[in-house]
């Protein structure tokens, strides 16, 4: 089978990595560099989903081609879903994960419950039409930070079934829990099946 390329609508590197470790062949994933666009898409929505749609049908409209791309975010329950849409500006619009941590930790100082979980919402334009898949992985924030792998909220987030952090696993293990992962592997048997 010939090589499938999808643009991948982000301009966070350590995404890309995480998506090609989980997207393999006959699926080859273009950056935006590579697809020689140099613009930063606006997550001005208040759903995962909406943001989601918005950086995918940008790109599919400046390229044309099949694109995917997805939006992130960490809901912790007892902050009502915060920091959730916001997660990558959840302290500031300069997209500071280490300002960012700090504020989630002073905002569940001595909360019992610190359940929480990451939400991705992939979206994918293919053949003009767009499709939504949705990974979810269910875990608790804890009060220090540990490990130095990942990105983001990594440090803080243990995954139900594990006592690391994100930031103290290998990507393969990671991927064994991860929300993008499982939105991935969605994405992928939808692919397969209209591939095959």
């Amino acid at each position: 089978m010939e090589n499938i390329e999808l643009v991948f609508a982000t301009n966070n590197q350590n995404k890309v990595k995480e998506i090609r470790s989980i997207l393999k062949e006959p699926f080859q994933v273009i950056t935006l560099l590579k697809a020689g666009i140099d613009i930063d898409i606006p997550e001005p929505h208040a759903t995962l989903e909406a943001n989601a749609s918005e950086k995918s049908s940008t790109i599919h409209r400046i390229t044309n081609k099949n694109c995917f791309s997805e939006d992130t975010g960490l809901e912790v329950f007892t902050l009502n879903g915060e920091p959730g849409v916001k997660s990558a500006r959840y302290a500031g619009e300069e997209r500071n994960f280490q300002d960012n941590i700090v504020l989630l930790l002073e905002k569940l100082h001595g909360a019992s419950d610190r359940t929480a979980q990451f939400r991705t919402v992939v979206s994918l334009i293919w053949n003009d039409q767009e499709y939504l898949f949705t990974g979810i992985c269910k875990g608790r924030i804890i009060e220090q930070q540990k490990g130095a792998e990942g990105f983001g909220y990594d440090p803080v987030f243990i995954p139900d079934g594990s006592d690391k952090t994100f930031a103290e696993m290998s990507m393969e293990e990671k991927n064994k829990f991860s929300h993008r992962k499982k939105a991935v592997a969605q994405l992928i048997d939808f692919l397969k099946q209209k591939v095959s």
